[in-house]
């Protein structure tokens, strides 16, 4: 696990990118030079003493030339329906929390549904870079929600295969069905078997792609992105139910072995 910081870090850029979507960039060179696929960091904005709890963000990418970490998010709460004004300033970070997507595969499938394409992307990048065959589902609810895509196609050098809820791209419905269908057919290239399967996005989604992951014999992990209030393991409030007892996602997680969770 990387050392934990308390770093002071400016917005660069906050920028809308689809439909309550928004990609900020932020200039932390201590926690860019750290930060591991699946790991996240834990924000404290100015201006903003109603909301005195930090908010968890994963890390969709990172910069370490510049000292720069990317943030995908979506307008859900009433944190981050005020984000998207913040255009510039100083806000502060706890970070790198949490542990790391596994590398240890021969072929992998990564499934990302809505902004839960975005933390996986650093471990897309760590695959490529060490040779790994992998193949990339992404699901959202229309075309313009599926703001990762181009990411994804330019590190792969080819398009990740998509499903759109309403069919404006891609194959229509939910993307659990090309999940399906990969596992059955394995890679697109040649059909050898995935031996890894990493799955981030909504929990119903996570827990479907689970069980398919599971009557396949495929190794599969989740990111369990819960509500959390310390984001340093002492306040228990973001607990994950699993065989082996209760486990806090901000520092036992986000990611952790699907068979081990209860759904």
């Amino acid at each position: 696990m990387s050392h934990l910081v308390n770093e002071k870090a400016r917005i660069l850029t906050n920028e809308n990118v689809g439909p309550r979507l928004h990609l900020m960039v932020i200039e932390s060179p201590i926690i860019a030079k750290s930060i591991q696929p699946g790991q996240f960091v834990h924000v404290k904005f100015p201006d903003l003493e109603a909301h005195i709890l930090r908010r968890p963000f994963s890390v969709y990418g990172h910069n370490e030339k510049s000292g720069t970490i990317d943030i995908l998010y979506q307008e859900v709460g009433s944190v981050t329906r005020l984000m998207p004004s913040m255009q510039s300033g100083e806000i502060e970070l706890i970070g790198p929390i949490g542990n790391t997507w596994s590398t240890d595969c021969t072929r992998a499938l990564l499934v990302g549904g809505g902004v839960g394409a975005a933390p996986l992307f650093m471990l897309a990048e760590t695959l490529k870079h060490a040779g790994t065959p992998f193949d990339v589902i992404l699901g959202a609810q229309t075309k313009d929600a599926l703001v990762a895509r181009d990411r994804y196609k330019a590190l792969m050098e080819r398009e990740p295969c998509c499903a759109t809820d309403d069919g404006s791209y891609g194959s229509p419905g939910f993307c659990t069905s090309l999940v399906e269908e990969r596992l059955s057919q394995g890679c697109i290239e040649d059909g050898a078997p995935y031996d890894f399967l990493a799955v981030c996005g909504p929990e119903p989604l996570m827990r479907i792609v689970a069980d398919m992951g599971a009557k396949a014999g495929v190794r599969t992990q989740v990111s369990m992105e819960k509500r959390m209030a310390c984001g340093i393991g002492a306040c228990l409030s973001c607990v994950v139910d699993t065989v082996d007892g209760k486990k806090r996602s901000c520092i036992d997680g986000p990611i952790f072995e699907a068979n081990k969770v209860v759904w």
